[in-house]
């Protein structure tokens, strides 16, 4: 009996930890671009060239009232590459993996980095604008925009608003698990900061959010709330960070 116990024990824990992941690779033009490597790059004595910032591993922003919600858990340290990007481009964020049981919404930001991304972070200020984000449609056969991205392999694209203003960015992709978002403080953000360069843009430099601050731990619309009861149509969901900044493009990514 004690073995069976254990050997189930193992196998939830098992379950859990594949549902996590981290965003793996950044491709855009044809042309692939490599994130922090959780799990390998940490043991290097000199890390190749990264166009994400570091993550500390698989794992959720245990605290998102933090720092560590604007870039995640691996200190927000600037990474060595930058992509070129055009205003109107899209971009596809990769990950080594996405579980469906973790759903929730998928939510992108652009921050403008001021000098550059060389020291710029974007932990205060309004600086976050939400540009991309798929949320919960119940008309749709993959209702959940989490579940959008593991049914299109773990892949999420996302396009550069075309009025932009030029220069150095931080592109934030993130995924918020809701399965033990009943709990307060349960909510699992998985965000990571992909460092652009954005050219042939527009003038638009428009005003976001703050990140921390903006995520508030007892929003029972959008962070303390019941993934069930959302499901089962009791309650309406509305993602946390406010609307698309209206110069977005809609996503038509097909789920």
């Amino acid at each position: 009996m004690y073995i069976l116990q254990v050997a189930a024990l193992c196998a939830t824990f098992s379950s859990l930890a594949s549902a996590h992941g981290y965003l793996k690779y950044i491709e855009h033009a044809g042309k692939r671009y490599e994130a922090w490597q959780v799990g390998s790059d940490e043991y290097l004595t000199t890390v190749p060239t990264r166009y994400a910032r570091r993550i500390k591993d698989m794992g959720p922003v245990a605290d998102f009232t933090t720092k560590d919600i604007t870039c995640n858990q691996g200190g927000n340290l600037p990474a060595t590459g930058i992509i070129d990007v055009k205003a109107g481009d899209k971009v596809t964020l990769i990950w080594d993996q996405w579980g469906s049981s973790h759903s929730g919404p998928v939510m992108n930001y652009l921050a403008k980095c001021s000098p550059d991304c060389s020291t710029f972070k974007g932990d205060t200020g309004n600086v976050w604008v939400k540009i991309d984000q798929v949320s919960y449609d119940k008309s749709k056969a993959t209702p959940w925009g989490s579940d959008c991205l593991a049914k299109n392999g773990a892949k999420w694209t996302v396009t550069i608003p075309p009025t932009i203003a030029n220069g150095e960015y931080l592109l934030r992709h993130e995924i918020l698990g809701l399965h033990v978002a009943g709990t307060r403080m349960g909510a699992q953000f998985y965000p990571s900061c992909t460092q652009i360069r954005v050219t042939g843009g527009g003038s638009e430099n428009p005003t976001g959010i703050a990140l921390p601050g903006s995520y508030n731990p007892d929003d029972k619309e959008g962070i303390l709330t019941e993934l069930w009861r959302i499901q089962q149509g009791q309650i309406n969901y509305t993602a946390p960070g406010g609307p698309v900044w209206k110069g977005s493009v809609p996503n038509t990514m097909q789920c």
